[in-house]
């Protein structure tokens, strides 16, 4: 079943679409396996490297670049611990599950919690009836100006670009996660006290071995810096210029696909850090297909390319994209409420 490229998105049903990119969905273990070890072996080698370069003292100009280089292959092995979370890595569900486990406590990332919100994020995104677990906390305009000037403010510095990807990737990885009473259910506690446990034994161990400084001065820049990558991402991929937000009584899953998720062409090895994750639409409309695939995926398949790609230089625009004003059906800037027509009366 082949879609006509200039179908528009209400001529479609997502069971089509789903149907016409479910032969994409077929893990690859020979794939998966590849994927592994070109990326965790390059990532612990560095490590390696790190390690020596903090205990010789070399400038930390030289250490950084590394610390760098080894912040983007942490962001890959998300992406795996991601597919992981959508049985899609492997085509055992216990093997994803194990696999989860293992880049979870890389990422320092409780797998069942993470599972559980990010498959409620795949049911509830781009409606905004249903927000608030696995996003980015987004208010519309009239629940804004009727917001208190403490929500208001508390708002304006979580969206406030040095917060979400300073502050937020370091308060969300390496402190909320680690707190037991957030987490409902045997699955997410139990996933959450194994990661925790596991941590603390890496710490430790690199304590005695390494030296806890030198674990630290490397860990710490490379979370931080490989979760900013990964809060940007995550946040251009429903966060966009023209991006699909509706009331539930009119949510649309296939324009919530192609219109509500970005294609985020990235340049070809930023793109393979990041697992392909910026052909995010083609991810939304069928989440069962793993990363290795995704590109083949939007090639052969007309419809997956009528989409308007996003640019890294048309992205920074997301960054002053705050509320969603529902008489204008788009994302605006706080400095849109100077307008006459966003006033309350």
């Amino acid at each position: 079943m082949v879609m006509d490229k200039g179908a528009a998105p209400e001529e479609l049903t997502i069971q089509a679409l789903r149907k016409t990119l479910s032969q994409y969905a077929k893990p690859d273990l020979g794939k998966a396996i590849l994927q592994m070890l070109t990326a965790i072996i390059p990532y612990f080698g560095l490590w390696s490297i790190l390690v020596y370069m903090v205990k010789q003292n070399y400038p930390y100009a030289v250490i950084f670049a590394l610390i760098l280089l080894a912040s983007l292959f942490l962001v890959r092995i998300f992406i795996f611990f991601h597919d992981c979370a959508h049985n899609s890595f492997f085509a055992s569900h216990r093997a994803n599950t194990i696999f989860g486990y293992v880049t979870g406590i890389l990422t320092f990332t409780p797998f069942r919690y993470w599972q559980r919100n990010h498959l409620v994020h795949h049911n509830t995104y781009a409606d905004l009836d249903k927000r608030g677990v696995g996003d980015i906390w987004t208010l519309t305009v009239d629940e804004y100006l009727a917001a208190s000037p403490m929500t208001r403010l508390g708002y304006r510095f979580y969206r406030n670009p040095f917060v979400f990807l300073g502050i937020g990737p370091g308060y969300s990885f390496l402190l909320t996660q680690r707190l037991l009473h957030q987490w409902e259910g045997k699955n997410e506690r139990f996933s959450a006290a194994v990661t925790n446990v596991a941590i603390l034994g890496i710490i430790l161990a690199a304590g005695q071995t390494v030296g806890l400084r030198t674990y630290l001065l490397i860990q710490i820049p490379v979370f931080l810096i490989a979760g900013a990558i990964g809060v940007w991402l995550f946040y251009v991929q429903h966060q966009f210029e023209g991006v699909y937000w509706s009331r539930h009584e009119n949510w649309d899953p296939v324009k919530a696909a192609l219109k509500g998720s970005s294609y985020y062409k990235l340049p070809r090895v930023l793109q393979w850090f990041s697992g392909n994750i910026g052909l995010h639409h083609v991810h939304h409309v069928l989440p069962r297909i793993p990363n290795y695939n995704l590109q083949r995926s939007y090639d052969e398949l007309p419809t997956m390319q009528d989409v308007t790609p996003m640019t890294i230089s048309r992205s920074l625009k997301s960054l002053f994209l705050n509320l969603w004003d529902e008489k204008q059906q788009k994302l605006v800037s706080f400095k849109s409420l100077n307008s006459t027509n966003n006033m309350p009366h």
